[in-house]
């Protein structure tokens, strides 16, 4: 993702946001690879300027003539229109009613073929939300995806997209044609038994491009690549991430490392591809891998909240985490030293996410409940994926269009914010508390699921749309309330627990400790670690010692 601007601006509103590329994150995982059969993915919005909020789109029939206004997500400047079908569907967030989910990251490429023509109407978060009110399948989103940037020309640059369905997933990759409408794309559809991910890095390389049921792709890749002198080689030996995108340690470091963290944690030889990563080796990371053990639910909300725990890229550690050991960076990702050029690591969990979601598409289950989506605003490390499901047809107010430059006490994404603000400060204190709150609120919503699927199921089943509808909005409506409500509640207390660099005690339940005649127990010191004394002394010499 570049920026973002508000699907509220699709009907002409003006939200404009200040630009964050090389910036989400996607993580997948197929049917066979997890431990429910559901197709997972994930997707993290990340920008400096982005409000959490969840977007709709109502289904809905129209006239013939009626056209669909296109403004674009980065600058929310009108491209221009294009003409409506005669039917839409229901979109919640990036999910559809017919279980049907699009993410997307930004990887940009070569900037000689961003289009240069002016005329070109589609860009790639239009690309997305038009698609979805679109498709029913992921193969149906590809041609439909195709033929929009064909049609009415592709106003991005380079994008990875991933595109699942309840069945199968695919990962699609796209870029323009400079002076030349359109654009060139490959998709490959990831195996049942893998898993895969992209973060603003092309990475499709060498497939088998006769293999027409797993790869498909614009007719004119390869032709239009020897056309502008990009590729001599062979068709077979073909790779669309090495001819199209840009490649160096920096943003192997920055982007494809994300995804090989997500691989190791499922696969034990998924380490030798640190090198890669690492620009110690131009031996590429695999589109997709085959994990040891199955993924679930929770294990893949955890994957977003990876800071490369456990990696040689681990952030509580080194002196940048200061004494409270925070594994976050603040922009700018590289500094100079003596002429040479360092970086800061870029984890999947970031301080400027604006939202992100854990998708599940479900086969067992009638379409309407089959959808669910997890979704949750700000730093994924402190947020709460809270479960909607795609039939849903309001937006509780707690996760509504909102502004950033204006704060709402009813927010879940400004209460996200406030706790995660206050941690920042003093991580490796106060995460304790964050986790007890935000994984007592996911187990009960994930413990709850198997009965609601089941009472949805049976209102669909006889054909209680009315029910199901009222129901589904209700269930959206109870949740948003009870994450945001305990984050509220969890800002406050964080606050006084930690209030003036001291610690107030509390008991097993959370209480605040008080003496036996009724005053609050003295607070304590925790101080700093042992290593930010040390460097203390290092850099300062005899300065403060105390002469006995």
């Amino acid at each position: 993702m570049n920026r973002f601007v508000s699907a509220l601006a699709f009907a002409g509103l003006a939200t404009m946001v200040a630009p964050d590329a090389l910036a989400c994150t996607n993580l997948v995982a197929a049917k066979g690879a997890t431990t429910d059969g559901s197709v997972m993915t994930t997707y993290s919005a990340d920008s400096h300027s982005l409000y959490g909020f969840l977007h709709h789109s109502a289904a809905k029939r129209h006239d013939k003539g009626d056209v669909r206004v296109i403004r674009e997500w980065d600058t929310n400047k009108l491209l221009g229109e294009i003409p409506e079908v005669e039917q839409t569907y229901n979109v919640v967030g990036n999910m559809n009613e017919h279980q049907l989910v699009i993410g997307e990251s930004t990887w940009g490429g070569r900037p000689e073929l961003t289009d240069t023509t002016g005329q070109s109407v589609v860009d790639y978060g239009s690309l997305i939300y038009v698609t979805l009110e679109r498709a029913k399948t992921a193969r149906e989103a590809i041609d439909i995806m195709a033929k929009l940037v064909a049609d009415h020309g592709y106003a991005s640059s380079g994008e990875s997209f991933t595109i699942a369905d309840k069945n199968e997933v695919w990962v699609m990759e796209m870029i323009g044609k400079g002076a030349e409408k359109g654009a060139v794309w490959i998709a490959v559809r990831i195996p049942d038994n893998a898993i895969t991910g992209h973060a603003n890095e092309p990475r499709i390389r060498k497939v088998n491009l006769k293999d027409k049921e797993n790869v498909r792709y614009s007719k004119d890749m390869i032709s239009f690549a020897r056309k502008r002198g990009l590729y001599t080689g062979k068709d077979e030996d073909f790779s669309f991430a090495d001819v199209y995108g840009e490649h160096d340690p920096a943003t192997r470091r920055g982007c494809d490392a994300r995804v090989w963290s997500y691989f190791r944690r499922f696969n034990k030889d998924a380490d030798k591809y640190y090198d890669w990563c690492a620009g110690k080796s131009d031996e590429p990371m695999p589109l997709y891998i085959v994990p040891d053990r199955k993924v679930s639910l929770e294990e893949m909300q955890e994957s977003m909240r990876d800071h490369f725990e456990g990696t040689p890229f681990e952030m509580t550690s080194d002196i940048g985490s200061g004494p409270y050991h925070v594994p976050y960076r603040w922009r700018p990702m590289e500094y100079e030293v003596d002429g040479k050029k360092y970086c800061m690591e870029r984890a999947i969990a970031t301080q400027q996410t604006g939202w992100s979601f854990v998708s599940q598409s479900r086969d067992w289950l009638p379409d309407p409940v089959g959808g669910l989506l997890w979704f949750g605003t700000d730093d994924t490390n402190t947020s709460v994926y809270m479960p909607f499901y795609c039939g849903m047809t309001e937006v509780p107010v707690e996760v509504s269009y909102g502004d950033i430059n204006t704060f709402d006490s009813r927010s879940n994404f400004w209460m996200t914010n406030i706790v995660a603000n206050q941690a920042y400060n003093r991580y490796d204190q106060m995460i304790p508390d964050i986790r007890k709150v935000q994984q007592g609120l996911e187990k009960k919503f994930i413990a709850d699921v198997p009965a609601t699927d089941k009472k949805l199921s049976d209102m669909v089943k006889a054909g209680h749309s009315a029910e199901y509808t009222a129901t589904v909005n209700d269930l959206g409506a109870a949740v948003a309330k009870d994450a945001t409500d305990a984050y509220r509640d969890l800002g406050t207390f964080l606050f006084v627990k930690y209030m003036d660099g001291n610690v107030k005690k509390t008991d097993e339940n959370g209480n605040f400790v008080k003496s036996e005649d009724g005053m609050p127990v003295y607070p304590t010191f925790p101080g700093y670690d042992k290593r930010y004394y040390e460097e203390i002394v290092k850099s300062t010499g005899d300065h403060f010692l105390i002469n006995n």
